[in-house]
């Protein structure tokens, strides 16, 4: 039997049977892949690397990452001795201290046990106010979908009363102490799995029967509410994701929304003390002044609604200069740009004179810098800042400051992860098929063999900008042991604003895919190594792009981790959430986007004969966002085929690799092992 779909019959498709997530036939066939794959690669020297690994993220001089919610610090925390996680809470004049005095309010690992339930932590929001009841959000194998369970802080306890839902993909927001907003797709579905209805659920009702108040179609990607209570007053924000790049919000109250904010539905806003910072994804015109796209503009929210906006330029975008995202923090507006990839705040203060502008003093012009609210709820600020620093070879810091310029107090630094000594960190630009530039970062010793180990990554998609972060996965499993590793800032991504994201999106996509090609060949041209040297590896939409490198570049590589991929580019619109993006890649339907996605379906690309290198296939049984039938079919027709290629399929994990440090470890540590083996690197 012929068992190739090709580009021209691209639906005959022999292997759907794996799309059965849950199916006899597909998990017998996914149990011998798993031994088929840990018989060859688990060997000694894997299970050194994951336990090495292991030790190195629950290491106790990790940073613990804190959100304020009223006078407590709010941290989720998982060691050797806690693998599903501590939710727990101190002061801040506590957590200055070297040794912070934390109170549990919930042991994961306890409940897990007494439930029997695989509990995964996906966070928790708090009663506004007094902060004393939480909404836990609880995930079985880290998937998407989770239960929400209302939780007492006083009693560390679940109230009889409480509110409780079953799984399913959604959240839900606290009216106040009796009521929540709830959204969520048990009360109706969206094509890509998303709630399509707002309901005001109050304590002890049925949330299936309580009153709709707001409702999308169901080809919309979602409906969902917040709450804004600037000034004391409530006012519910309701939100249709008509896409993933565009959206209506209508502002109203617990009888539904009243009135559209006007503003173009592909912009970026949020607005506090009656001003709104806008930043449009397209071209925007306003008092006869047509703005670029990225222009930040500031304008006040009354004559928004109004129908007479006047608007003030705020940020002006330049080609390697691009606003990364803003935000509001006690009157603030607070930036964060990238110029030429050099991190830069600035705070910006409306008043009648206009917007005032001052620079965030004492912050690193190198590396990676973030820098956020200090504050869960907005009207709870004080104008306190977090910012974090890191670079590839220096572990994170954690520095305080605030809104009115101040130099940043350090307040944690991480413990390093691995041996950086006689590492160094350089950025070149390799060049793509078109001309562009493509920049990317290289790490690692002094190697003038013209073949060095090297580990190449990116993502390219969906505005995501990836910076050259401190990680302990990388340091250790490559660096550690001498190679080099290089992370590409490929078009698609959001490094240089939107118009570098639109560079590599829907019929540009393979402009993402030739620029990762182009960083391959360029390691090669500059003396750095050889194809066969060279081990790729992405995730998600950068599994993707993993994949289209074995059916387009398969030269330039000498092995391949493909992780949690998209790769069946004609079906992923019917697959769990892949309806939500089409503005990403298109719609395999139309005949018209059909012709340009057909040319990144690696699924239907492959055929026999390439000279494809090795490729680790891997996803996860739970992950409930992305498909495990993308992974799960590209690995058995390449098998078919007779390639050098291998699954590798944990059951938990979500859209992730594990949902503890144990099991991140062991995904790591494998992929690590089989990219080392493939390109014949012996450590």
């Amino acid at each position: 039997m012929d068992v190739r779909p090709t580009l021209d019959a691209p639906d005959d498709d022999p292997y759907l049977w794996l799309e059965e997530v849950e199916g006899d036939r597909a998990l017998a066939w996914v149990a011998d892949q798993n031994a088929r794959t840990r018989a060859r690669f688990a060997n000694a020297a894997f299970e050194a690397d994951r336990d090495a690994l292991r030790t190195a993220l629950d290491r106790p001089g990790r940073l613990p990452h804190v959100t304020r919610r009223g006078p407590h610090l709010f941290n989720y925390w998982q060691d050797a001795a806690n693998p599903r996680g501590l939710w727990r809470r101190t002061t801040m004049d506590s957590f200055r201290s070297e040794s912070p005095d934390w109170e549990v309010l919930l042991d994961l690992d306890a409940l897990t046990a007494a439930e029997g339930a695989d509990w995964v932590w996906k966070g928790a929001t708090t009663l506004p106010g007094r902060h004393d009841r939480a909404l836990l959000r609880l995930s079985r194998g880290g998937g998407d979908a989770v239960v929400l369970r209302e939780f007492d802080l006083t009693t560390r306890s679940f109230p009889a009363d409480g509110f409780a839902l079953p799984e399913a993909k959604g959240g839900a927001a606290w009216l106040d102490r009796d009521t929540l907003l709830l959204s969520s797709a048990l009360g109706g579905a969206t094509s890509s799995g998303y709630s399509r209805t707002v309901r005001i659920w109050r304590r002890g009702a049925d949330p299936l029967a309580a009153p709709v108040i707001f409702e999308v179609p169901e080809t919309s990607m979602a409906g969902s509410a917040g709450v804004d209570r600037e000034g004391g007053k409530e006012v519910l924000v309701f939100f249709e994701q008509l896409g993933f790049y565009d959206a209506r919000i209508h502002l109203g109250d617990r009888d539904g929304p009243k009135a559209e904010i006007p503003l173009p539905t592909d912009a970026h806003y949020a607005w506090q003390r009656g001003h709104v910072a806008v930043k449009p994804r397209t071209s925007w015109t306003v008092g006869g002044t047509t703005h670029a796209p990225d222009t930040l503009l500031g304008l006040s929210f009354d004559a928004v609604m109004q129908g007479q906006p006047v608007a003030e330029v705020l940020f002006t975008p330049e080609p390697r200069r691009a606003l990364q995202g803003f935000t509001w923090c006690d009157g603030t507006l607070v930036l964060s740009i990238l110029d030429n990839l050099e991190p830069h705040f600035a705070l910006l203060t409306p008043g009648a004179e206009g917007w005032q502008r001052q620079e965030v003093p004492g912050l690193p012009r190198i590396g990676v810098v973030d820098l956020w609210a200090l504050d869960a709820e907005a009207e709870e600020s004080d104008g306190t800042l977090l910012v974090m620093a890191q670079d590839p070879v220096t572990p994170p810091r954690l520095l305080l400051t605030r809104t009115t310029p101040t130099t940043p107090a350090l307040l944690k630094s991480a413990s390093p992860s691995f041996d950086a000594a006689g590492l160094v960190v350089t950025r070149h630009e390799a060049v793509s098929s078109d001309g562009e530039r493509i920049p990317y970062v290289q790490v690692g010793p002094k190697d003038d063999s013209g073949r060095a180990p090297v580990h190449l990554s990116a993502y390219g998609g969906f505005q995501v900008s990836r910076l050259p972060n401190y990680a302990a996965t990388s340091g250790l499993l490559w660096l550690q042991k001498g190679g080099t590793t290089v992370l590409g800032q490929i078009r698609g991504g959001g490094e240089f604003g939107v118009a570098w994201h639109e560079a590599g999106r829907l019929a540009n996509k393979v402009k993402s895919h030739d620029d990762f090609a182009a960083i391959a060949a360029d390691l090669v041209a500059r003396g750095v190594t050889v194809p066969g040297r060279i081990a790729a590896e992405g995730g998600s939409n950068g599994g993707l792009l993993i994949a289209n490198m074995l059916t387009r570049y398969p030269e330039r590589f000498g092995a391949l981790f493909c992780t949690i991929p998209l790769i069946d580019m004609r079906r992923y619109t019917k697959l769990l959430a892949g309806a939500s993006w089409m503005a990403e890649y298109g719609d395999p339907d139309k005949a018209e986007d059909w012709a340009f996605i057909r040319h990144f379906s690696a699924y239907h690309a492959a055929e026999p004969g390439r000279p494809y290198p090795p490729i680790l296939l891997a996803t996860t049984r739970r992950d409930d966002r992305v498909h495990p039938g993308h992974a799960r079919k590209m690995a058995a027709k390449l098998q078919a085929l007779g390639y050098d290629a291998w699954l590798l399929e944990p059951e938990a994990g979500g859209h992730g690799y594990g949902k503890d440090n144990a099991e991140v470890a062991s995904f790591a540590a494998l992929g690590a092992a089989f990219l080392r083996r493939s390109i014949g690197w012996d450590v």
